[in-house]
């Protein structure tokens, strides 16, 4: 079993790499302007939302959280979304769509610092805090937004129970992220079968991500070379998902599931 596979089935090994990871990977390229940890999402044909310049080299990227977001209602909504990484998903919606207060919530504190430095809108606040354990009261929130994060989680089903619990009846969770085999059964379970939430869509999106993967290749691999040691390298570039590499060839042969999620919380729960 390669490396990845590994990590994504172990729930103690995952939560271990990940906490050692991420602050890590920050640190590393926190002067590159990083500002999307997701891989991507290119339609055919192309999407071709519009975009301000300074978010044109981040297209694949942007477009990802557009997908999954676009619908879900954020204008002038309380949106949280748990796992932001280095926050670009959480200014380009917040800019994009106008929600009344934007709570962008990371494990990685690192990624905290970077957020709170790099986005300084009026309405968009960054928090560092626990995706088991969200500090906020019930109800707090229209729409939960969480995109390619879960998989690092040690529990996924308590993650969706916190979701359920920080949304007002009615709102919604916009998700998506990435599986292997054994895992997709119980994760699609678990979303499916939620006593406080209902399925609205689920959409495989494998040729979307893929083409994203390869039009950020050339910018991710000139990344990792420049900001990380040699013996980093296949570890990175594994990591940022290029083309070539192990996550890239799963996601194009289907070996590796991506898919996004649309899911709203019972009136009554």
């Amino acid at each position: 079993m390669a490396l990845i596979e590994e990590i994504l089935g172990r729930p103690a090994l995952r939560q271990a790499l990940w906490r050692w990871w991420y602050p890590f990977f920050t640190r590393r390229v926190r002067n590159q302007g990083i500002d999307f940890l997701n891989y991507a999402f290119e339609a055919s044909p192309p999407l071709g939302i519009p975009l301000a310049p300074a978010d044109e080299p981040f297209r694949a990227n942007i477009q990802l959280y557009h997908h999954v977001a676009a619908k879900a209602g954020l204008s002038g909504a309380r949106v949280l979304e748990v796992s932001c990484g280095h926050g670009g998903g959480a200014s380009y919606l917040t800019r994009t769509f106008g929600p009344a207060e934007y709570v962008g919530l990371d494990l990685n504190p690192e990624g905290i610092r970077h957020c709170q430095g790099r986005h300084p809108l009026a309405n968009l606040r960054f928090v560092h805090g626990d995706a088991m354990a969200l500090p906020f009261p019930d109800g707090s929130f229209d729409v939960v937004v969480n995109v390619e994060a879960s998989h690092c989680y040690p529990d996924f089903r308590k993650f969706l129970d916190e979701a359920a619990r920080v949304l007002k009846p009615g709102g919604r969770l916009v998700h998506a992220d990435l599986r292997y085999p054994s895992q997709v059964a119980a994760w699609v379970a678990d979303l499916a079968h939620h006593p406080h939430l209902r399925l609205e869509r689920m959409r495989l999106i494998n040729p979307e991500v893929v083409r994203g993967m390869e039009l950020n290749t050339p910018r991710y691999t000139e990344m990792i070379r420049t900001c990380f040691p040699w013996f980093l390298h296949r570890l990175g570039l594994d990591f940022d998902g290029v083309k070539g590499s192990r996550l890239h060839r799963d996601a194009l042969s289907g070996e590796l599931s991506y898919r996004s999620f649309v899911l709203r919380k019972r009136p009554n729960a």
